[in-house]
């Protein structure tokens, strides 16, 4: 079995989001493990190290001087993160940030011109790494559908989508045309980060429908309030191309002028019915061909869980410059670039072209 190297990193916050990374490395010691953790105050500090058994700081200065990591994450509210990126590039460290990296155009442009030379920062957009995005995305790179040409996604709201739009259409930083319009209608929303509230009782919630023309490629986005956790709507996920289609699990595809085929994705899930070989995801399946396998097997984790595991590992090794960039904040500021025209368009009722920006290279 070939060795892994354990990746070590820093973490600036201790918010909601912060914990995820703090469970993943207690659950992957091997793998993953915390340096320290920046909080503002030392009563939270004291309480991140009694919960989690990591040392706390008040600065980035003081994280750094206790071990340097490989890398660190800012996990932070969108207007700080700007800054404490700025801090720790300019100290020479490498950094994961938080998706947005920045919580408006101007923020985008101004972090860019600051840090974006430095090649030090990545960003934590994990979608194309969750076992099912991966597996439709080597399906796609291999050419099964022929040249992707459009994409319609109901699942996760604005850069996330537009992360998935981008990456299983293959395009780049071009200009763009946003069309968005939001529509309200009740519906129930019993479940949110809190738990189950126990009120069935419908509320007025908002859906965003959204088309992006790239010239020739498109992107439809469709997303309900609180669509992440409510159970009453369903996630959708449609890739057309010239010789096929992916719907969710189900591939259709011409093999010869006269012949579709279809075939669906695979999940080897262990640890159902009789199964004892514990509840895990060992890999997916298309035709008989693997084309994802856990990197984490024998972890137990959720498809969420993995993809975070997942771009944390892999900026360890990219900081250690042994593996490839794994989400380059070029990528994540034009995400969020066209995240904020499908917001533009909605507040205007018009639609918003984007230009091609300073990251574009």
């Amino acid at each position: 079995m070939t060795a892994v190297t354990q990746t070590r990193f820093g973490l600036v916050g201790s918010g909601w989001r912060s914990l995820f990374f703090l469970r993943l490395a207690r659950l992957l010691p091997d793998r993953l493990r915390v340096t320290g953790v920046v909080t503002r105050t030392a009563q939270r500090g004291g309480e991140v190290a009694a919960e989690w058994g990591v040392p706390t700081f008040r600065s980035t200065a003081e994280l750094l001087a206790h071990e340097r990591p490989d890398f660190v994450i800012v996990s932070v509210p969108w207007a700080v993160t700007p800054a404490a990126t700025r801090e720790l590039v300019a100290a020479g460290v490498p950094v994961l940030a938080e998706t947005p990296p920045a919580p408006d155009l101007d923020g985008l442009r101004s972090l860019w011109s600051d840090v974006g030379a430095s090649g030090l920062v990545q960003v934590a957009e994990q979608y194309l790494l969750m076992p099912g995005h991966a597996a439709r995305l080597e399906l796609v790179r291999a050419g099964v559908i022929g040249e992707p040409t459009s994409v319609q996604i109901s699942s996760t709201h604005l850069y996330h989508a537009v992360s998935l739009i981008r990456g299983l259409l293959g395009v780049g930083y071009d200009a763009a045309e946003v069309n968005a319009r939001a529509f309200v209608a009740p519906l129930a929303d019993p479940l949110s980060p809190d738990g189950w509230s126990g009120d069935d009782t419908p509320r007025q919630l908002s859906t965003t429908l959204a088309t992006i023309d790239f010239g020739g490629r498109m992107g439809l986005y469709d997303f309900t309030d609180n669509q992440w956790w409510n159970p009453l709507r369903a996630r959708r996920l449609t890739i057309r191309g010239s010789l096929g289609e992916i719907v969710d699990d189900h591939v259709v595809r011409l093999v010869d002028p006269t012949t579709p085929v279809e075939s669906s994705l695979v999940r080897r899930q262990t640890g159902v019915d009789l199964n004892l070989e514990g509840r895990d995801l060992k890999h997916i399946s298309f035709d008989g061909r693997v084309v994802y396998r856990n990197p984490f097997v024998g972890s137990g984790l959720s498809d969420d869980d993995l993809a975070v595991a997942d771009i944390v590992a892999r900026t360890g090794a990219w900081a250690r410059e042994q593996a490839a960039a794994p989400y380059p904040l070029a990528e994540a500021c034009q995400d969020h670039l066209l995240s904020l025209a499908i917001e533009e368009s909605v507040r205007t009722g018009r639609p918003v072209v984007t230009v091609k920006e300073a990251w574009a290279g």
